[in-house]
């Protein structure tokens, strides 16, 4: 064990298999000799800001705007420990008070989205773009919503606007990776060769493109985690985007029991402000629903 306590993790094959069943595939070999880094506490000082911030909005005298300000920080703090419910409760404050406040409307959104509330998820973002054309992270936010939608064909155009923006960014190929492989599988995976070309081979996340495209194997990838990470958070911090990309690496597959372990591990993190760790959730819930409704349909 180092300074960041990472462990090996190796599952045996006859553990694996014993739990298997005809809507999942064996994952023993991808399962094997990862990494986990021990999850995040929540932060003291976000304790002791949550608590200044309530206190000021009850005590302090202050317009409207002002405090719907104060809403709006609070609710971010909410969210970044994982408390959601109350996050959207002082999101949607920070609205009333001020109802042309942009970033709360980008951020209803993302909460709509991950309770597949996916019509008010697009209300949200299109209002804070008519309000903020500029508002980049609107366009990722929309796409996401879009993609988990069934809407690919909506989510590439929002996608692709926010690639434009920063061509060498690897995760805004990735999430367009992902929504171009709904409409087709063949193209997607050459636009995704061209687009690798902008990303720096310095950058960690670069390999996770390589993973897709067949460069690298899911050992090598694994073996790799670690490279000049040298404190538990920025392990747990790449081990959540790691783990929700292997995750959604296999279930293009169709290995649905190899994706749902490393969704679940990518949660295991609680690195709840991350992209990868929200919708780590939202897969895992609807993995569940599709397996329901699989079973209702054949029953």
């Amino acid at each position: 064990m180092n300074k960041f306590f990472k462990v090996a993790l190796v599952l045996a094959i006859s553990a694996i298999q014993g739990c298997a069943n005809n809507q999942y595939d064996s994952s023993a070999a991808t399962m094997s000799q990862l990494i986990i880094a021990e999850p995040l506490a929540v932060n003291y000082k976000s304790e002791i800001a949550l608590a200044r911030l309530t206190e000021v909005i009850h005590r302090a005298e202050i317009t409207d705007a002002q405090r719907a300000e104060l809403y709006y920080d609070r609710g971010v703090i909410y969210d970044s420990v994982g408390l959601r419910s109350l996050a959207r409760l002082d999101f949607n404050r920070a609205l009333r008070l001020k109802p042309d406040f942009v970033d709360a409307y980008n951020f209803l959104g993302i909460h709509y989205t991950q309770m597949q509330e996916f019509n008010q998820a697009y209300e949200a973002f299109d209002s804070a773009l008519d309000l903020s054309p500029e508002h980049k992270y609107a366009y990722l936010n929309r796409g996401i919503a879009l993609y988990y939608g069934g809407r690919a064909e909506l989510s590439v155009e929002d996608f692709t606007a926010f690639h434009q923006d920063e061509k060498s960014d690897p995760y805004r190929i990735l999430w367009l990776y992902l929504a171009e492989h709904e409409q087709d599988k063949i193209s997607a995976k050459i636009a995704l060769k061209g687009y690798s070309t902008f990303v720096s081979e310095h950058v960690w996340a670069k390999k996770i493109i390589k993973l897709y495209l067949g460069e690298i194997s899911h050992q090598a990838f694994v073996r790799e985690l670690t490279s000049g990470v040298s404190s538990n958070k920025a392990l747990s911090e790449r081990l959540c985007e790691a783990y929700f990309y292997l995750g959604k690496y296999y279930q293009l597959q169709g290995k649905n029991k190899s994706a749902v372990n490393f969704f679940k591990l990518a949660l295991s993190t609680n690195v709840y402000e991350f992209v990868e760790h929200r919708y780590a959730k939202l897969e895992l819930d609807l993995m569940r629903k599709n397996l329901v409704e699989a079973v209702n349909s054949s029953s």
